[in-house]
């Protein structure tokens, strides 16, 4: 069965902040959340996530929150693929009418937990694309503000991501990117932007959405 939501073509706002990063991690409010469309398969169910975005000239931020859960995340930092967390696929240029991703594609997987000495802290980890046509610059992960932490039922995750790491980032000029996520999570399952496994969305351009860096709402 083919998901409502490969028949459509989906852009979302993500608006700028001044500042985005503090020492408590991101300051985004309600209208830099995402919209969830996975409603538009089963509109009786809730998403047991909620992502929000802002960007500046400095880069752009997620802010993940993950709740309904009653198991510890499963993050292994030597399996990326296979770890809870956000998985995230941005092209700079915003091209959806190629299937091979180009150097100005970016895929990176984000874990809350697995690493550190007791295993807690979060990493963030760049990934090779399947069949790409080319790879973007280096990318120094080290340089990405990452802080996580456990809530009651769930964690929540803040990821700061430097323009100067993203090949290709230039608001100004190029102000729309290509945008896919996958929340993973073994206990409460996968959770795509637009669609999922067995659509190949994690190496083919022309299955993303559109962010829009928008500088007002």
């Amino acid at each position: 069965m083919i998901p409502s939501r490969f028949l459509f073509r989906f852009q979302v706002p993500c608006f700028f902040s001044a500042k985005l990063w503090t020492a408590e991690g991101l300051t985004l409010d309600e209208s830099h959340r995402l919209p969830s469309f996975a409603e538009l398969e089963n509109p009786n169910r809730k998403a047991p996530f909620e992502l929000r975005t802002g960007w500046n000239n400095d880069g752009i931020a997620f802010s993940l929150t993950v709740f309904d859960k009653k198991q510890q995340t499963w993050c292994r930092p030597i399996h990326p693929d296979e770890s809870d967390g956000l998985h995230l696929c941005l092209d700079t240029r915003n091209v959806h009418d190629v299937h091979r991703a180009t150097r100005f594609c970016h895929r990176l997987a984000f874990l809350p937990f697995g690493s550190g000495p007791n295993q807690n802290a979060p990493s963030a980890i760049w990934l090779p694309i399947h069949r790409a046509k080319g790879h973007p610059n280096p990318i120094s992960t080290k340089q990405f503000k990452l802080l996580s932490r456990t809530t009651a039922d769930g964690y929540r995750f803040d990821i700061m991501i430097p323009g100067n790491q993203l090949t290709g980032f230039d608001p100004e000029e190029h102000p729309l990117l290509g945008f896919h996520f996958v929340i993973v999570d073994r206990e409460l399952g996968n959770h795509a932007f637009l669609v999922g496994p067995p659509f190949p969305c994690d190496q083919d351009p022309s299955l993303w959405g559109t962010l829009e860096l928008r500088e007002s709402r």
